[in-house]
């Protein structure tokens, strides 16, 4: 699999993005005795699910097609359908309940209920599962990052500064005098642009890696932004992780500035529960070698228990794009791409 292009290298004790995570060993025969139960419901799920894709796929493709002629009712057949079925997979999953909220940053401020993207603005969020994608899909755009094939290596300051962190007071006695390893970060790999792609087309890409320019036209997001009829969903980390952090972020906002005046800027922020011996982890760090995320499907489908997630949402009226927004309480000195800091900062605190 190829190095993502926000990977930590030489981290010997910083967390481990890509690792799926597993549920606790247990010892005994419930697991075992459980497994003709799971496998069940693995196999019903997954046809429910596949079938639904395959019907997502002939009404987009084929029967909304006829509304063409029509804009307007076009995007709304076509965006009742996705929502929808969407849902719907979502309910068989076993994903009966979705908590979304909005979280002010500061305290004691009740957040406002204005969180309806509209044509044109853009929506940021993790990315950890094809999960993720099933509830963005209230008919937005999805793009997909390209950059150049390069191989990973460790770069001068700032992209590849080393990082280091030393524990207790600085006294040079007792914890203060332990270094723990240092960590080299591997430079970002440029991004050259985006490609419109589908709702099916962005879970098959879900865990891979950014494209290559070489395999077919992109355009910048602001390019995308202009002629969008729809939100445009934004992943900056531009691949997936396990969830337990964010990915240092690409630079995909270039020339953009804070406040955003061109659009409104969404942030959003899903994680989901730890795995247990019943319950199989939704995210998906790692692609499938073939059919992505097919194995996943299968392996999502056979929870015993109900799944759940949490979407936590910033406010508009403290997002970048806030004319009251202030740079200097998310971001402590003046950085080139002070968009991604900000929106790096604010997914954290959402936490």
């Amino acid at each position: 699999i190829p190095t993502p292009p926000n990977t930590l290298l030489n981290t010997s004790r910083s967390p481990q993005p890509f690792l799926s995570p597993v549920p606790p060993s247990v010892h005994g025969f419930l697991l075992p005795l459980s497994a003709p139960v799971r496998v069940t419901f693995a196999v019903l799920r997954s046809l429910l699910v596949i079938a639904i894709a395959v019907l997502h796929f002939i009404l987009v493709n084929a029967l909304c097609t006829l509304f063409t002629p029509i804009p307007p009712l076009y995007r709304l057949v076509e965006g009742a359908s996705t929502t929808t079925l969407s849902r719907l997979a979502l309910y068989v999953l076993g994903f009966l309940w979705i908590s979304e909220e909005q979280v002010a940053r500061k305290r004691g401020k009740l957040p406002d209920t204005n969180w309806s993207p509209k044509a044109g603005d853009i929506i940021v969020s993790n990315w950890s599962s094809w999960i993720d994608i099933l509830w963005l899909s209230f008919n937005p755009i999805f793009v997909f990052p390209v950059a150049d094939e390069t191989k990973p290596t460790i770069s001068s300051a700032p992209d590849g500064e080393t990082i280091s962190y030393r524990p207790g007071r600085k006294t040079g006695t007792g914890s203060a005098a332990i270094a723990t390893p240092t960590r080299i970060i591997s430079p970002r790999l440029p991004i050259r642009g985006f490609r419109r792609v589908s709702l099916l087309s962005m879970v098959r890409a879900t865990g891979g890696t950014p494209q290559s320019p070489l395999s077919g036209s992109f355009s910048s997001l602001e390019d995308i932004r202009k002629s969008a009829e729809r939100p445009v969903v934004v992943f900056p980390e531009c691949t997936t992780s396990n969830g337990r952090g964010l990915l240092r972020f690409s630079r995909v906002f270039e020339g953009y500035n804070v406040p955003v005046k061109k659009c409104n800027v969404f942030v959003m922020c899903i994680r989901h529960n730890l795995p247990t011996i019943f319950q199989p982890s939704p995210v998906h760090p790692i692609p499938s070698s073939a059919f992505n995320p097919l194995y996943h499907l299968f392996t999502t489908a056979s929870s015993l228990s109900p799944q759940s997630m949490s979407v936590r949402m910033l406010p508009l009226s403290e997002s970048p794009s806030s004319q009251l927004f202030v740079v200097s309480e998310v971001v402590s000195e003046p950085v080139i791409d002070t968009l991604l800091r900000s929106l790096r900062r604010l997914n954290c605190k959402n936490w």
